[in-house]
């Protein structure tokens, strides 16, 4: 099963982008869009296709963006989750090879452009939830099985 949450902060992030989408983006698109028309031919028009594109795609994802913040649950911390890695934590794990790695488990929507997150249904982040420092968890991936030491384990209140 899949987990459809999201921080705080990266639900203030979607919004934000559904913002400037709706309110900046998409009306300088549209504006693009009639002055190439007023043109007159728009079968030859380069102008007037690449910016209907461009609007079809700002389109998609401003319904993708209003439906997924619907259906999203925001999850704040709890000082409950102290101790054990839970949504939101902040991990750092290391391997038998002393090759250590730092990052937040969080939802898929605020995975994407930050090498510090890591989703919650990763193989990795499904291993770690409810551990606690000192467990270890072994990772299965479809390549390898890897095993990791829970070495830190924090949390940065929203």
């Amino acid at each position: 099963m899949k987990a459809n949450l999201i921080t705080r902060p990266g639900y203030k992030q979607l919004e934000k982008e559904l913002d400037y989408l709706w309110r900046d983006y998409r009306p300088k698109i549209t504006e693009k869009v009639a002055w190439a028309a007023s043109l007159g031919d728009r079968s030859d028009n380069a102008d007037y296709k690449e910016n209907k594109r461009l609007l079809r795609q700002i389109d998609s994802k401003i319904r993708y963006l209003r439906k997924r913040l619907d259906t999203v649950r925001i999850v704040d911390y709890s000082p409950k989750q102290e101790g054990k890695v839970y949504f939101g934590a902040w991990v750092k794990v290391e391997n038998g090879n002393s090759e250590k790695k730092e990052f937040r488990i969080v939802g898929p929507d605020e995975i994407y452009n930050k090498a510090s997150t890591i989703s919650i249904n990763s193989p990795m982040g499904r291993a770690l939830v409810g551990k606690s420092v000192g467990d270890e968890v072994t990772v299965v991936t479809p390549k390898h099985e890897n095993k990791w030491s829970i070495i830190n384990i924090y949390y940065e209140s929203s």
